[in-house]
């Protein structure tokens, strides 16, 4: 290890730090990854996490271009349409969105476990798995040394924390920089895609994002996720001879196990659900979003109960406060780690992402010697923390993921909802209003990044 040249040892294998190791082994930088999963098949299977330009452009910066391509080919089909929904399935908005014509300037649906394959791929003598991390050693020759629950230990120039919302490296490391509570509660299932459950949905539902203002209270997104292989993996007719190509021959497949599914999550105010709700799993979360969703469309509680109960999830929705500055060292932190927001805008993976590109960069110029590690690991802070509690902020004010949200309040809430549905009615009716609404959604997400 030397100061032109470091090693760097990343806690955590998530979208942020796989891409921030590929980034690095590109450039030639030394790095290990630590994760403290079993194996890699482990972790929350076929959930949708979007990614706009911000995460494709970072993943095409990082990743071998092959692996890039792959990346693209496992991606679902691309939502076409922005919904807005009652309750009862009416539509009182929708804005047709860009076509995935341009590899990076568009929005892509992917499968939480399909892109840690992608990302895990080629990386396996890098990514070590059942490493607990438990506590770091900042050393006086300038190194850093990261210990595990099973008694190993791991020595770099840089640490970096990509470890999640409840990163332990950020609690030693910055003890006062916290997450709480954001006041909501999700559940999230998974409902496989078949002839029936794709005919309870009408036609741009089926390939869009739709979003669900109900009344009382109740929110609720559902994505459609229509993969190139099919329920027994083989790749579906139509698939392009490139793309079937690149999918026959990336090993990655044969651990992922995503199916075609429909993702729908119910949300509200967390005085809403039941106390035990974070305890329950199965069947019995499935009944209390049934209870919750008693006066929606028969359809969307259809969907409910043809889902997997193993798959539905309770999400206590955690945000955190922003925290000045501190003088950098040979620790570090990305994503959630530093800057968990809400899913109200959707942009927890691009954001992560944009900080795994933005510090391999800086790490690219230590190793060459034109600036010092350190100095590497300031310009990164400097730049990553204005724009991530920038975007923690927003997302809390957006889409009901605040439990203090008017659509909350008893006798308010009714008008914040006819408000908020108001407003999308009227800005999916006008032209200018509407073209604005899509240039806004693609810039926000990093099309002008």
């Amino acid at each position: 290890m030397s100061a032109t040249a470091p090693h760097v040892l990343i806690v955590g294998a998530g979208t942020g730090g796989l891409c921030l190791a590929h980034g690095l082994r590109r450039a030639g930088i030394s790095v290990a990854v630590y994760e403290r999963y079993r194996t890699r098949g482990e972790g929350l299977l076929g959930y949708r996490v979007g990614i706009g330009p911000t995460g494709s452009r970072a993943l095409r910066e990082c990743l071998p271009p092959e692996l890039f391509d792959i990346y693209l080919a496992t991606c679902a089909r691309s939502p076409r349409w922005f919904n807005v929904l009652t309750q009862r399935l009416r539509r009182t908005a929708s804005f047709e969105l860009r076509p995935d014509t341009h590899p990076v300037d568009t929005e892509r649906s992917v499968a939480r476990m399909t892109l840690r394959q992608v990302l895990l791929t080629g990386m396996e003598d890098v990514v070590h798995f059942d490493r607990t991390f438990t506590h770091y050693e900042q050393r006086d020759d300038g190194t850093v040394t990261a210990y595990f629950a099973d008694g190993s230990s791991a020595t770099g120039d840089l640490l970096v924390a990509a470890d999640g919302t409840h990163s332990a490296v950020r609690r030693q490391y910055l003890p006062h920089a916290v997450t709480r509570d954001a006041g909501t509660i999700n559940i999230a299932t998974r409902i496989p895609l078949t002839e029936h459950t794709r005919a309870l949905l009408p036609e741009r539902l089926q390939r869009g994002i739709s979003l669900i203002f109900g009344t009382g209270g109740m929110m609720g997104v559902l994505h459609v996720m229509d993969f190139k292989w099919d329920a027994e993996g083989r790749l579906k007719p139509g698939v392009s001879e490139a793309d079937a190509a690149l999918l026959s021959r990336w090993p990655g497949r044969v651990h992922d196990p995503t199916r075609d599914n429909i993702n729908l999550v119910v949300w509200s105010t967390a005085r809403r659900f039941p106390s035990d709700v974070m305890q329950r799993r199965g069947d019995e979360l499935v009944q209390v979003a049934l209870d919750l969703t008693g006066n929606w469309h028969p359809r969307l509680r259809e969907l409910l109960m043809r889902g997997d109960p193993a798959s539905a999830l309770p999400i206590r929705v955690s945000t955190s406060e922003p925290v000045p500055q501190w003088k950098s060292s040979t620790v570090t932190l990305l994503g959630d780690a530093i800057h968990t927001m809400t899913p109200g805008r959707g942009v927890g993976a691009n954001t992560a992402l944009r900080d795994a590109v933005l510090l391999c960069r800086q790490l690219r110029l230590a190793a060459t010697g034109e600036k010092t590690l350190l100095q590497a690991v300031a310009d990164y802070e400097t730049a990553m923390l204005p724009y991530g509690f920038a975007r923690v902020a927003d997302s809390l004010n957006r889409s009901g993921t605040n439990g203090d949200d008017r659509m909350y309040k008893p006798v308010v809430g009714r008008l914040a909802l006819l408000g908020a549905r108001g407003y999308f009615g009227v800005t999916s009716r006008v032209p200018r209003l509407r073209r604005n609404f899509v240039d806004d959604f693609y810039t926000y997400r990093g099309e002008e990044d």
